[in-house]
């Protein structure tokens, strides 16, 4: 009886690994699809049935992209739109990890009167769908003559609702003892914050940075209401570049997308290790 239970759980194992090896193998074919298309010309692309392994590999493409040594026959600006998109990003990365981890800090950690009523009209916005505040955040920046600026993607990016919550969550997982201990022995409130208490939750600031880098860097909408001109736009907005009148240069616009993926890649790649750590946190009390 031991043999079959033991049999059968193997072979269930067995089955469930093949079926999520199945749907992950699909959900990685676009990729897959989007690489193949990158080195082909405009006619390959969209040839049946589809040529997964190109007969000739023409990584020109991406020196088009790039405009290498004067290869395209326009300039894309998609390099002047990398740079935008990681400026950016990386401003309202740190930004929000600074904004969102003392202000989690403070709701979790130092009690004040109508703190939490506070927070839950804080958390309340979360509810309010992004489009609604488009015109309303576009009246303030036309007032404030910032309309045509990288401001527009920075002010509102520094804060975030969503990373003030999930640091609020990690800082009250962190016993209270160790605070108190500290105040006993008279440190300040920003040095326990700053020594003591922020090591402690390096796995939720990863986590929380990933998060962040991903929503800035596919950030199109913001950055096609409030970035008009091309000198400022950012990845997803130039990406409109390679879509003409009449046609689409679909083997430049999969190569742009290739380039564009990199970044996302090694974040994930370097972070995935605390991300994980970051959303089993959350679950463990202690």
């Amino acid at each position: 009886m031991l043999i079959q239970r033991t049999t059968k759980q193997s072979l269930s194992k067995l089955f469930w690994t093949a079926v999520m090896g199945l749907i992950a193998f699909t959900m990685v074919i676009p990729f897959l699809w989007m690489l193949s298309a990158s080195m082909k010309i405009s006619a390959d692309v969209i040839k049946l049935p589809i040529d997964w392994i190109p007969d000739y590999f023409y990584p020109d493409n991406y020196k088009v992209v790039w405009n290498l040594d004067g290869m395209g026959m326009r300039n894309y600006h998609f390099a002047l739109a990398y740079w935008n998109s990681l400026k950016i990003t990386v401003i309202n990365v740190a930004g929000s990890l600074i904004t969102s981890s003392l202000a989690g800090y403070a709701f979790a950690k130092i009690k004040f009167r109508g703190s939490n009523t506070l927070f839950l009209i804080y958390l309340a916005t979360m509810m309010i769908p992004t489009q609604v505040t488009l015109i309303p955040k576009f009246v303030m920046f036309s007032q404030f003559d910032l309309i045509g600026t990288i401001y527009t993607m920075i002010l509102p990016g520094v804060f975030s609702v969503m990373g003030t919550f999930l640091m609020r969550q990690a800082f009250i997982q962190i016993q209270e003892e160790l605070r108190e201990s500290a105040l006993i022995d008279g440190a300040r409130e920003f040095t326990i914050f700053r020594r003591i208490m922020l090591p402690l939750v390096q796995s939720s600031l990863a986590s929380l940075a990933m998060v962040i880098f991903l929503n800035n860097w596919n950030n199109y909408m913001d950055a096609l209401i409030f970035l008009p001109n091309w000198r400022l736009y950012t990845i997803p907005v130039a990406l409109t570049n390679f879509f003409d009148e009449s046609t689409v240069t679909y083997n430049l616009v999969m190569a742009a997308s290739a380039s564009a993926l990199l970044p996302v890649f090694i974040v994930f790649i370097a972070g995935q290790k605390f991300f994980v750590k970051g959303l089993v946190a959350g679950a463990v009390k202690g």
